[in-house]
């Protein structure tokens, strides 16, 4: 897959379902949960193939459990291909993370070891998804709070390690990493330059809760300094890469959200040449 720059966009939440359809505002696209989704119909559905109509979407989702033992759940694996059918996304994701064991799905995103036998799992179970869907995924790295002792390498280098064995793209959370980094003592701009930025296809940014000998990635917040900054130093790195803004609780209205967006646009306008701006659907950005 080509890079492709869809410009800034907003999670799709349902308290901006209906804001949305009536007054179709500037936005270059809309990322969506898979999982609130897959369902045969209903309002949200209406929902969504109304949005669909009018902006670019990708699919983001968070039960596909990449670095679990179980089997892959291929029910799932069907649905979400039949939402995709529908949908018709730019792309679709998941975590690098496993979700369920036995049977049991613990609705966390769980981290991995960092370990050869472990890029070889996830690695191999990547392929095989993407075999199944037809098309390369992104995936995205998590927020942890805790490490293995069996780890033998860092974060970026497992990151980047199963992105190319398993030839699939990255979805980069900056807040992640900032709340990664400060939770383990890292530098994080370390793992920026750890991630070969061919890789890179989208952007996360998000807000935290921040309790002094640690952090939480609750999306609840706005996206603080610290994060911005590192977007910054992202953008530097990576070039233009499609960003958007998560919020998943205490959601505020969707013009506070929408002026937060145009921050991230001051902070690509500022670090990148005006040409590198102009996203893949011919908008230049304002």
């Amino acid at each position: 897959m080509d890079r492709q720059f869809l410009g800034f966009g907003l999670g799709l939440r349902t308290n901006h379902f209906q804001h949305v359809l009536d007054h179709q505002p500037d936005i270059d696209w809309f990322e969506v949960i898979s999982e609130n989704f897959m369902i045969g119909g209903g309002k949200p559905k209406y929902y969504l193939h109304q949005v669909r109509e009018r902006y670019p979407m990708v699919m983001h989702g968070v039960s596909l459990s990449l670095g679990s033992t179980d089997p892959l759940d291929m029910d799932y694996l069907r649905r979400l291909k039949t939402l995709a059918a529908e949908v018709q996304p730019r792309w679709l994701s998941d975590h690098l993370c496993w979700t369920s064991q036995g049977g049991v799905n613990s609705h966390d995103l769980l981290p991995m070891p960092y370990t050869e036998e472990a890029i070889e799992h996830m690695a191999a179970r990547i392929r095989q998804v993407q075999d199944f869907l037809g098309q390369q995924i992104l995936v995205e790295n998590v927020s942890s709070y805790l490490s293995y002792r069996d780890s033998v390498m860092e974060e970026w280098e497992f990151l980047q390690a199963v992105a190319d064995r398993a030839d699939c793209l990255i979805l980069l959370d900056i807040n992640n990493i900032y709340v990664s980094a400060r939770n383990h003592g890292f530098d994080p701009d370390l793992y920026l330059q750890g991630i070969d930025p061919k890789r890179v296809q989208q952007f996360h940014l998000a807000g935290h809760s921040d309790y002094g000998d640690y952090v939480i990635d609750t999306h609840d917040h706005d996206v603080p300094d610290a994060v911005w900054h590192l977007y910054g130093k992202a953008l530097q790195r990576f070039g233009a890469v499609s960003t958007m803004i998560e919020r998943d609780d205490n959601i505020p209205s969707f013009e506070e959200l929408y002026a937060e967006l145009q921050q991230a646009k001051t902070i690509a306008q500022q670090q990148l040449p005006a040409q590198d701006l102009i996203t893949n659907h011919g908008a230049a950005l304002a």
